[in-house]
């Protein structure tokens, strides 16, 4: 009968400890999860499609597309004596052009996480203070010039030979 007892407390003292740790644990999960940007502190704000086009030797090679998200603080967004969205594409192609370095042609060789760092950093200095948090990579995509000609010419083909568009009288 003692040894029942004894199973019993046991029994009891370890599921009020689990109780007691699990809430203490979620506590402080909850807490530091309440202080990320992500989850309402920021404003999103969205690019449209760009294109860029990759200058190697002279010439262009193809053109970058993307579309990016970057999370704002909205008390300095309102500060802006210029649109955001001119800014962000600004700074973007400047960003691009003064970067020989960033090789699209090459996935391998591209560093999606530095360019996305130093987009922001950009942005960031060229304001003069930290107004862009998080720079989020929607899309990005790399056509050659041949990829392109082909498009070209599927939509001529398509067209009856013809890459003119189509209208039709009524």
């Amino acid at each position: 009968m003692i040894k029942f007892i004894a199973a019993a407390l046991w029994i009891l003292g370890v599921t009020i400890g689990t109780i007691f740790f699990a809430y203490s644990a979620s506590g402080e999960k909850h807490d530091s999860v309440a202080e990320s940007p992500f989850l309402g502190e920021l404003e999103y704000m969205k690019t449209d499609m760009l294109s860029v086009p990759v200058v190697k030797g002279g010439e262009v090679t193809g053109y970058f597309l993307s579309r990016f998200v970057y999370a704002i603080e909205p008390e300095k967004l309102k500060k802006l004596s210029l649109p955001a969205d001119t800014l962000l594409v600004d700074q973007l192609y400047t960003y691009l052009f003064s970067n020989p370095h960033i090789d699209f042609s090459n996935p391998a060789g591209l560093d999606v996480a530095a360019m996305r760092t130093e987009l922001r950093d950009s942005i960031n200095e060229r304001v003069g203070a930290d107004l862009v948090h998080e720079v989020l990579i929607e899309q990005i995509d790399y056509l050659t010039k041949e990829q392109i000609r082909d498009n070209a010419l599927r939509r001529r083909d398509a067209n009856g030979g013809d890459n003119r568009p189509v209208f039709k009288a009524h």
